[in-house]
């Protein structure tokens, strides 16, 4: 899962001037100690972690090798930032004391008064300082913000070269979430990683080294009482986590099994009240609920009772400074200015360490995410393409299987020996039952796979002679499973051929009677469509596919169950017109309902990967084998058909 790590401006602590939040961070100003409030535990539940996390990240050091000069420079600027800043309560400290003397010479009468100039040269060098360092820390963050895009754009564009690389069996065991996932998801986690985390890390660890040093410059017996405070504060916090953790857990998954149930539900609902299941949902849905009230509430609870704890300990906190520096100032060991500037370290103190233990945990997630994204580019591509293509433009229509054998797993070959023939023009259906291999066989001729041995030719050149791309252009196909995209008709069905004319997309409209339909929509051919495309039937949009397929003009048609899903007189008229179609083209039919496959110059009847009849419709039936039981099957009154 991807890690959120809020916005993403370029946050980081800010010494004497509150804090800013980042990647993860979950303390957030408002308590003396920089501790504040908090929307969970203060410290982040631990998410995915990478299995190689060394390894993963000098991977991505070297895919983001180009970009060094860059991220050096920010790391640079970010560095000097917080430098700057970390000097500035120093500075306000002098001021503050030079001001107590002033003061505190004219109520004596003993001193020169109040020193202006000097108080006005030392606010100007303060000024100034946070001045240079906004100015770096600006530049810095429009750098690493500039960075972080082109490396999610490149990200983004080598993943979706890869898709394109990759064999059809990848898909075949991936869902198509875990590839958006990793397009989406994994990549948005490495780009917000980039655009605070990295300098985060820096800023933090300089502001904790920075502000100790000055801190013990200062005095060193104060320092030591701040720092006491820091081991009971994360066991305080430990102490919350580890009873919290467990809740926030519980809630997620609930959380998820609530929004399961309701999407399951919703899109179901028409057959949920068919069934009068509302009361078995409705319990379902209080079990979940309940339990993640539960959670919830106590997840809540518990990270909410930690801001008046780290209120109490950092106020002690302070207490114990401010005692301890009035009794060194008193002593004249420590001035007056130097307790403030010391109170503004103390409170710049604790919220740098806090998010280094938040972005460690933001670091694993990203090593997690990384390691998925390089994983899918190092995925098997497909086999390379030959280096003498041959030209498809010279392809007849003429198609043998030879002796092809084939599996989607090494171990379970479901076409065995498979063998036929078909010559320019006919029309061959394959016939079956679900799982003889019928579709496969298509699938192997497009080549989304190749055979495990023997081979599969046109015009006695072997498939593997063209480039896919090539191959794929002799085809035209229309599945049972239509797909159209966002647009408009006349330009999904202009898919076929991009360089189509619309009156050579409206002539193959009216071959497919998409014509007869398309002056109904609101705008005609410009009507927009979706991937859904509920506003129209879902034999128009077959019809439409159909005719994106007239268009193409293929050398060879493949129609796999085309006409399943619109009614009869419908699938009359596509008869008609398919008929003109595949006139002097080979066509593949792929048919459920044999009736629409009598007048095939060819049936191959499939059954477990073999071929177990072959003959036109007459010859199959005089037979009374496989394909007459299956055809007979799929009515109910034998006598009358079998004079067919």
């Amino acid at each position: 899962m991807s890690a959120r790590y809020g916005n993403n401006s370029q946050n980081r602590p800010s010494p004497g001037f509150g804090s800013s939040g980042g990647p993860g961070a979950s303390a957030r100003p408002g308590g003396p100690f920089g501790f504040g409030g908090h929307r969970g535990p203060g410290i982040q539940m631990q998410g995915e972690k990478a299995r190689d996390f060394k390894g993963t990240m000098r991977k991505f050091l070297r895919y983001i090798a180009a970009f060094k000069i860059q991220v050096i420079t920010v790391m640079i600027f970010a560095a000097v930032s917080t430098v700057f800043m970390i000097i500035g309560p120093k500075i306000i400290g002098r001021a503050t004391t030079r001001l107590f003397e002033g003061v505190l010479g004219q109520i004596s009468g003993t001193g020169r008064g109040i020193d202006f100039s000097y108080i006005g040269n030392m606010v100007l060098l303060a000024v100034g300082l946070y001045l240079f360092s906004a100015v770096l820390s600006y530049i810095q963050g429009w750098v690493m913000t500039g960075v972080s895009m082109k490396i999610t754009y490149r990200f983004r564009r080598d993943i979706s070269e890869k898709i394109n690389r990759l064999p059809l069996k990848y898909f075949d065991r991936t869902t198509q979430g875990e590839v958006l996932s990793r397009v989406t998801n994994d990549i948005d986690a490495i780009n917000q990683s980039l655009n605070q985390s990295l300098t985060q890390i820096i800023t933090s660890v300089t502001t904790v080294i920075g502000v100790l040093i000055m801190m013990f410059t200062i005095s060193w017996i104060m320092t030591l009482v701040a720092l006491f405070i820091i081991p009971l504060s994360f066991v305080l916090i430990m102490v919350v986590v580890k009873r919290s953790q467990k809740f926030f857990r519980q809630q997620q998954e609930y959380l998820g099994h609530v929004n399961g149930h309701v999407e399951e539900i919703f899109g179901g609902h028409n057959v949920m009240r068919a069934f009068n299941g509302e009361k078995k949902s409705a319990e379902k849905f209080n079990k979940y609920n309940n339990v993640l009230y539960d959670a919830a509430w106590k997840s809540q609870f518990l990270s909410g009772v930690m801001m008046p704890i780290m209120f109490f300990i950092g106020n002690l906190g302070y207490v114990a400074v401010t005692v301890l520096g009035g009794w060194l100032a008193i002593r004249g060991r420590m001035q007056v200015g130097d307790i403030l500037a010391f109170i503004l370290y103390v409170r710049s103190f604790m919220q740098p360490i806090s998010q280094l233990a938040n972005i460690s945990n933001v670091l694993q997630q990203t090593a997690a995410s990384a390691e998925r994204v390089f994983e899918f580019l190092e995925e098997e591509e497909e086999a390379g393409e030959t280096g003498t293509p041959a030209n498809p433009g010279l392809v007849t229509g003429e198609v043998e299987f030879k002796n092809v054998h084939f599996g989607y797993s090494g171990d379970q070959i479901i076409i065995k020996n498979f063998s036929a023939k078909a010559s320019k023009g006919q029309k061959i259906a394959i016939v079956g039952p679900t799982g003889a291999g019928k579709t496969t066989m298509v699938k192997l001729l497009m080549r989304f796979y190749d055979v495990n041995s023997g081979g599969i030719y046109l015009d006695d050149r072997n498939i593997k002679d063209f480039t896919r791309q090539g191959l794929r252009s002799v085809f035209g196909m229309v599945l049972q499973d239509t797909w159209l995209y966002n647009d408009t008709v006349m330009e999904n069905i202009r898919y076929g051929r991009q360089d189509a004319t619309d009156l050579e997309v409206i002539t193959s409209a009216k071959i497919a009677y998409v014509d007869q339909f398309v002056h109904a929509l609101p705008d005609g051919y410009k009507y927009m469509l979706n991937e859904e495309s509920s506003n129209i039937s879902q034999g128009q949009r077959q019809l439409i596919t159909i005719a994106r397929a007239i268009l193409a003009d293929p050398k060879i048609l493949i129609l796999d169950e085309a006409t399943s899903s619109v009614d009869t007189r419908t699938e009359l008229l596509i008869q008609a017109a398919m008929d003109n179609l595949m006139k002097n083209r080979t066509s593949f039919i792929i048919a459920h309902r044999l009736s629409t496959i009598r007048d095939a110059d060819l049936i191959l009847v499939m059954d477990n990967g073999d071929i177990v009849e072959q003959g036109n419709h007459r010859e199959l039936l005089a037979k009374k084998g496989f394909y007459a039981n299956l055809y007979y099957s799929q009515f109910e009154n034998h006598k009358f058909l079998a004079t067919d």
